[in-house]
């Protein structure tokens, strides 16, 4: 109860402040320079979403399956030493993954997915692969004492216990995607970087903030709708939200 309460106050400040920002930008202007971006925002947006869409699923439709593959008792060997790999990779900044995509694949569309696919990665990986590793044994102990067989056991004990988690390590690469696209600017890829970036070279804030301010817009969005699919879709005994 005192957690709902806290956490309703901190709303109701965000959104005081914001109102109040709001109000600050108005009367200096700054407001009317960035609506006059609104059909370049329009147009960046979708380049922007399409960007994350690409690269986010691709990243979802790796790093789930390779996440269960390293958590099987047969490559629990392994596993160790391919997630410290993974671990020494999320080291390298983004801008030098961007650099390296574009000198394989060249300047566009392709490295900028690329790089942003491989920014989304470990975090998917990471998470599928501590969700399984934290299913109670007792679980999977009492299924195979009813005769299930491994591939049940997988698909009706370990995934749907580890599903919270990994939905938790999704979200955390969604948003890091969102937040990382602009970048994708620098190698030919578009998305709302083109704003953000030619307003710094310009030291126009205007254009600036009509990038940097429906990339977070984004960011928040794409967190709230996988964080709503997550309530509804992991199970309500091992959902701590429901």
């Amino acid at each position: 109860m005192r957690a709902a309460v806290t956490g309703r106050g901190v709303m109701i400040v965000l959104v005081i402040a914001a109102f109040l920002l709001g109000i600050a930008a108005q009367r200096g202007g700054l407001i009317d320079s960035i609506v006059k971006y609104r059909g370049d925002i329009a147009f960046l947006t979708r380049q922007h979403m399409q960007l994350v869409a690409i690269s986010g699923g691709l990243a979802i439709a790796i790093g789930v399956p390779l996440g269960l593959w390293l958590s099987r008792p047969v490559m629990r060997r392994a596993a160790e030493s391919i997630m410290q790999a993974l671990n020494l990779g999320s080291t390298i900044p983004t801008l030098a993954v961007l650099a390296l995509a574009m000198s394989l694949l060249g300047i566009g569309v392709v490295p900028a997915i690329f790089g942003l696919w491989a920014a989304s990665l470990l975090p998917i990986v990471r998470n599928t692969y501590a969700g399984m590793l934290g299913v109670p044994g007792y679980l999977v102990e009492a299924a195979n004492g009813m005769g299930m067989r491994p591939t049940q056991i997988l698909q009706a004990v370990e995934v749907p216990n580890a599903l919270f988690v990994i939905f938790a390590g999704i979200r955390t690469a969604l948003a890091i995607n969102v937040g990382t696209a602009p970048l994708a600017f620098l190698i030919g890829g578009g998305g709302l970087g083109e704003l953000i970036f030619t307003g710094i070279d310009l030291n126009e804030p205007g254009m600036m903030l009509a990038g940097a301010i429906p990339t977070a817009l984004l960011a928040v969005l794409v967190d709230f709708l996988v964080g709503v699919l997550a309530f509804w879709v992991v199970p309500r005994g091992v959902n701590p939200l429901r």
